[in-house]
């Protein structure tokens, strides 16, 4: 495919067709995926395939009570998590999570995508330049998410599509339980991959000028021209 027609079609896919990927395909995602950037190239990710069964539907029970809890923050206008938010209604909304429990879409089926992967980043490898900054750190995850990205780029070059996913992260202790992951390795996402019900074509984002401005934050928005 062409690169920039990649970028702009490879949406977030959660409805798959039912057609088991085959362990070639899984390799080859991996293998191109692996040619991410990190920090001094330490590549400091690690993935388990998740193929047991009753492995995929722990994984799942865990994934679910952050689910409930992203939708109650969203029920009264939350971007959940928010680094800056208002903590009292964060709370309030979260307790009423059970009430969002009854689905049956991507999130309590996620243990029947035909792939699922789970990401860790190894903390001994990243360089997080603010770490001990006074608010919320992220630079770490320069040296994992482009690997994550990189899954889905490969992914989309074998005809498949999927998602990334961070709710598992609420209940880390118990997903590297699970997966008997060491100390060292924080989870950084559970990648759901298959062949896409529907591929889009075309993508909705902002405009550049909705978030690029020339020589300071409050400067006019860059155009281009």
């Amino acid at each position: 495919m062409d690169l920039i027609e990649t970028l702009r079609t490879t949406a977030a896919i959660r409805n798959f067709q039912p057609d088991p990927i085959s362990d070639a395909a899984v390799y080859r995602i991996l293998d191109n995926a692996r040619f991410a950037p990190s920090g001094g190239n330490r590549q400091g990710w690690r993935v388990v395939v998740v193929k047991d069964p009753a492995t995929r539907g722990a994984l799942r029970d865990l994934y679910l009570p952050a689910w409930y809890e992203y939708l109650a923050q969203r029920a009264v206008g939350l971007t959940p998590w928010a680094p800056i938010t208002d903590r009292g209604a964060e709370a309030r909304a979260i307790e009423a999570a059970d009430d969002m429990r009854g689905g049956h879409g991507f999130p309590e089926t996620l243990d029947e995508a035909p792939v699922l992967l789970a990401v860790f980043a190894d903390l001994r490898a990243l360089a997080a330049v603010d770490r001990d900054l006074p608010r919320y750190t992220f630079a770490g995850g320069a040296s994992v998410y482009p690997f994550v990205w990189n899954l889905l780029l490969a992914a989309r070059a074998e005809g498949l599509g999927g998602v990334v996913t961070t709710m598992a992260i609420g209940r880390e202790d118990d997903v590297k339980a699970l997966l008997e992951a060491p100390d060292e390795l924080a989870l950084a996402a559970v990648v759901a991959l298959g062949r896409p019900v529907h591929q889009p074509r075309k993508l909705t984002r902002e405009r550049v000028e909705s978030f690029a401005t020339v020589d300071r934050v409050t400067g006019a928005p860059f155009a281009g021209t």
